[in-house]
């Protein structure tokens, strides 16, 4: 575990959110994960999953602006402040500066994120 291997699979997570890649969501959320969203609500895997599945919320933008990467042994917790822009599938624009906590477990040699929580940074 290094920081630029999680930063590598962060930028890889952050791809596939922009383009709704599902099969490679699949590979980075754990089965495990418990995701709080921006709203308090509590997700599991095959509910985030399926936010991007459906197309209820197309990311059309995604800017990193801030970046910490903290390493124990076979997790990595990082903090990550951004900049999105999108639109839910009513028509209706979001957008703002959100920070998402990730825990990345090592997993038989690759990171998979166990718990994010994301809230407005504005």
């Amino acid at each position: 575990m290094n920081q630029a291997r999680v930063i590598e699979y962060e930028e890889m997570l952050r791809s596939a959110m922009l383009s709704n890649n599902i099969e490679l969501l699949e590979e980075l959320l754990s089965d495990e994960l418990i995701f709080v969203n921006h709203l308090g609500q509590w997700l599991s895997k095959e509910e985030d999953i399926n936010v991007h599945r459906s197309k209820s919320l197309d990311i059309a933008g995604m800017e990193v602006l801030e970046q910490e990467v903290k390493l124990f042994q076979e997790l990595a917790v990082t903090v990550t402040k951004v900049a999105l822009n999108g639109a839910l599938a009513t028509g209706e624009s979001i957008g703002g500066e959100y920070s998402y906590t990730r825990v990345w477990k090592d997993v038989e040699g690759k990171l998979k994120v166990v718990s994010c929580h994301c809230s407005s940074s504005a």
